[in-house]
């Protein structure tokens, strides 16, 4: 077994072992066997670090066998520099939410905890899948136990917020599944992704393919108006579903971007990218806005991901170097960043049990390790040089500026919106006298919790002052991406 299948098939199977074998009853031993299993998932990663080829732009790591001979599906893993990233950022991911549920979650662990390696796994696979049919088989299946997490041990309306997330999701995927039976058809039975990149199709059929991947990409995002779902599932979720939401499936969309609609229907792209731009700066800017009025703290920072990924997707439809690969380098930042977000969130959630602003105050005053922590993670959601929110943010706009100025300068608010309402949010949180006595009450962090926070503020730290290892793996694969959207595939 390879690398890649490893990867996706180690944190799936302590998962299955999970949900078949653990009791309540052992809810210590289940949490000890899901950190393992994690642990595992991250340590299968590292040889990828270690032996990826950044001067290739082909995939690596492959593995291919038949799967369903009939229909010529195959399953086909590998990974390129686009790609990379986000199998060991996942595995990482994984790590950090069994230690963040430990105490948080005190029934049905054995489900929850296998509801996340199972998602962990599926996650990985939609990054590695080569193979149209394994990509979408991977891609939905990762609504399964994302459903379960907010139906079972989300809030109170968490069965609502659970069905919205699952339809809105799965609908645009319907249209995805359309697309790719065409591609199928068109290349001959093949459902090879490589080979979709080369077919010469008319503006009309790029053009409606453009469109179906935007119908499944765009809500996953999500992009600006569809993002409706985000705000409703991130307040019902729990802390740890948040997190892996935002750090990790969010991103799932933006990545289908790069993986199809921009090599499979170059025109249509150049020809709709300034919808996708416009879009984008709706994204950054009204919905940076809408940020700022928020009374929940959930609330606020779901709103924040929206704007961020505005970024990320304004950074793929400039079509230039420095853009495509600070959406990138965005996509790796808003894992850690929107990560750790969420966490401290959950970390006051558990003392106060409430998520308003106006709860709150004077906090560093009880907790001041706690607050030292929220503020390095608010600072990197404001892009602050020397952490990793800064560098895509800051790469996004030089792109766009060199795309075009007014364009650029739409993409500049994001850093003073990004400021404004997370500086504004943790001024009211943290800082001042203690206003109540429910903080007034508060302990600070245990040592799970440093170590939670801890590991994620060196991430955040390592990427903002030294992003080379992480630019370096995508340089190539961006450069031949550039290259091929910029020919016409118009047959």
């Amino acid at each position: 077994m390879g690398l890649l299948s490893l990867a996706i098939w180690v944190p799936i199977a302590f998962g299955a072992v999970l949900l078949a074998l653990g009791r309540d009853e052992h809810a210590r031993a289940v949490r000890w066997l899901a950190l393992v299993g994690a642990l595992l998932g991250l340590a299968v990663t590292v040889p990828l670090i270690s032996g990826f080829d950044n001067g290739s732009a082909v995939a690596q790591f492959v593995e291919k066998t038949m799967w369903i001979e009939r229909f010529n599906v195959h399953y086909h893993l590998g990974v390129d520099g686009i790609a990379f990233w986000f199998v060991p950022l996942t595995a990482f991911i994984t790590v950090i939410v069994v230690i963040a549920s430990w105490e948080a979650i005190t029934e049905r662990v054995n489900q929850y905890m296998g509801a996340f390696l199972i998602l962990s796994g599926l996650m990985i696979g939609v990054f590695s899948a080569l193979d149209g049919m394994l990509f979408y088989v991977f891609f939905e299946a990762t609504l399964i136990p994302m459903y379960l997490i907010i139906g079972i041990w989300g809030g109170p309306n968490k069965i609502y917020a659970a069905f919205k997330f699952f339809l809105y999701t799965l609908l645009g995927s319907l249209l995805m599944l359309v697309a790719f039976i065409y591609l199928y058809n068109q290349s001959g039975g093949s459902f090879d992704i490589a080979a979709w990149h080369k077919l010469p199709l008319s503006a009309t059929a790029q053009t409606l393919l453009f469109f179906a991947f935007f119908a499944a990409f765009a809500v996953k995002v999500p992009m600006w108006p569809v993002h409706t779902w985000l705000p409703d599932v991130h307040v019902e979720a729990p802390t740890g579903g948040s997190a892996v939401l935002a750090a990790i499936m969010l991103k799932l969309g933006a990545y289908g971007f790069l993986r199809f609609s921009l090599p499979i229907a170059p025109d249509a792209s150049h020809e709709w990218a300034w919808l996708m731009i416009a879009l984008s700066l709706v994204a950054v800017i009204y919905v940076g806005l809408v940020a700022m009025v928020q009374k929940d703290m959930k609330k606020l920072v779901a709103y924040s991901s929206v704007a961020h990924m505005g970024l990320v997707t304004l950074g793929f439809f400039i079509f230039n170097d420095v853009g495509v690969s600070g959406g990138l380098v965005q996509m790796i930042a808003h894992g850690f960043v929107s990560g750790a977000m969420f966490l401290c969130i959950g970390v006051l959630y558990d003392r106060v049990h409430s998520r308003e602003i106006a709860a709150y105050g004077g906090v560093v005053n009880t907790m001041p390790k706690f607050a030292a922590f929220a503020l390095l993670f608010s600072m990197a959601n404001c892009g602050l040089p020397a952490t990793a929110g800064f560098v895509g943010e800051w790469m996004v706009i030089i792109g766009a500026v060199k795309f075009d100025f007014w364009v650029g300068l739409g993409a500049a608010s994001s850093l003073i919106l990004g400021a404004s309402y997370t500086l504004w949010m943790y001024k009211r949180v943290y800082l001042g006298p203690v206003t109540n006595d429910n903080v007034r009450g508060l302990v600070d962090i245990n040592g799970r919790e440093f170590l939670v926070l801890a590991l994620l503020a060196i991430a955040v730290l390592y990427m903002g002052i030294y992003p080379k290892p992480f630019t370096d793996v995508m340089d190539a694969s961006v450069a031949d991406l550039l290259r091929h959207v910029a020919q016409s595939k118009l047959n």
